[in-house]
């Protein structure tokens, strides 16, 4: 029996590339992801028409608020049909959400003024602020979390603990008031309101950024801390920790390189659901702290029965809070491989290549 002729290298089987498992990965991670964008596409229509019913089922008149109190049925009339107003409800809901997703917000009916010009300069102080509030909040939470953690049972745990539970339960406008009084009245360091833009100076943005940032992070600090306390805890216990250990590895590369990124998933979840929590308490933050953000617009819109100024702070505000989901979402897949794995329905290999 002859042997068979050698294969030429065509006709060899291809080697597998070591960047195979990594490109798998990669096609496989915007499945969740792609999830994520149905439900937030469905969530920002649900909460537009949401949005859309508040002002159209309001009983405010704007025809008759702008032109006032002696204006005739026709000139009111007039100024429906100027402002669409004697349209069907639903053509004027699929008209401004078009006009919306064009980045058009309408008019204000009582200034005059573009919406969208008016949220673009409000918008920024609320998303700095956010962004530093949340900085903050990572900063602190995880330092306590991580210390609470390596000291579980100790002194500095119970200590982390205890804080947290307090800081719980204070709203951000009464800590905002106390900081108002030890930082700018008793010891004068920093001013006690106002804004300055990020132009003006990093030194001058964060004197006046710091304080009400400080007040929102509090609570998503807190949150963060018991959250990553309880994961790294359960994570420190398990089985490839200690091996390793036993392989050498000191502790502040098992723990920054295997521990806290497989715990850091709750936490970052935590994280996430805080944003419309800072949002939120943005309201009365900025009050406190004379800031003129989207809330202060939005309230002082609301008292004016300006329609279409509420509707695009409302609007704006919800797209914000979805992309920072998404956001959250997207690092979530990438912090958690096992997640990718069993979207395409993989098992892990065992050392020997096989699957388990």
């Amino acid at each position: 029996m002859t042997a068979a002729p050698p294969r030429t290298e065509s006709e060899l089987p291809a080697r597998p590339s070591r960047f195979a498992p990594f490109a798998r990965q990669l096609a496989a991670a915007p499945r969740p992801l792609g999830r994520v964008l149905a439900v937030t596409v469905t969530v920002f229509l649900l909460a537009s028409l949401l949005t859309f019913a508040l002002g159209a089922l309001s009983d405010a008149n704007p025809a008759a608020a702008v032109l006032g109190d002696l204006a005739t049925p026709a000139d009111i009339a007039r100024m429906e049909h100027q402002f669409g107003l004697d349209q069907p409800l639903y053509q004027q809901y699929f008209s401004w959400l078009g006009n919306a997703l064009t980045g058009d917000l309408g008019t204000s009916w009582f200034t005059g003024i573009p919406v969208a010009d008016s949220v673009a300069e409000a918008i920024p102080v609320d998303l700095s602020i956010a962004g530093l509030a949340l900085l903050l909040a990572v900063l602190l939470g995880c330092g306590a979390g991580i210390a609470a953690a390596l000291n579980r049972g100790g002194r500095i745990d119970r200590t982390v603990t205890v804080i947290c539970s307090t800081l719980a339960t204070l709203p951000p406008f009464l800590i905002g008031i106390v900081l108002i009084v030890l930082f700018a009245v008793q010891l004068d360091l920093l001013p006690t309101g106002g804004y300055q833009p990020l132009n003006a100076g990093v030194g001058q943005w964060i004197q006046y950024a710091i304080l009400p940032a400080f007040a929102l992070s509090l609570d998503a600090a807190a949150s963060l801390a018991r959250q990553l306390r309880t994961s790294l805890v359960g994570a420190l216990r398990e089985n490839y920790v200690t091996g390793a250990e036993m392989r050498g590895f000191s502790a502040r590369r098992v723990l920054f390189g295997h521990v806290l990124r497989n715990a850091a998933g709750p936490a970052l979840t935590v994280l996430g659901m805080s944003v419309p929590l800072i949002i939120g308490g943005a309201v009365v933050t900025e009050k406190i702290f004379n800031l003129p953000g989207i809330a202060q617009l939005s309230l002082q819109s609301a008292e004016q029965h300006d329609v279409p100024v509420v509707q695009g702070t409302l609007l704006v505000t919800v797209a914000v809070v979805l992309a920072a989901n998404i956001a959250v979402n997207a690092a979530l897949a990438a912090l958690d491989p096992a997640a990718r794995r069993r979207t395409t329905g993989r098992r892990p290999a065992t050392a020997e290549g096989s699957t388990a």
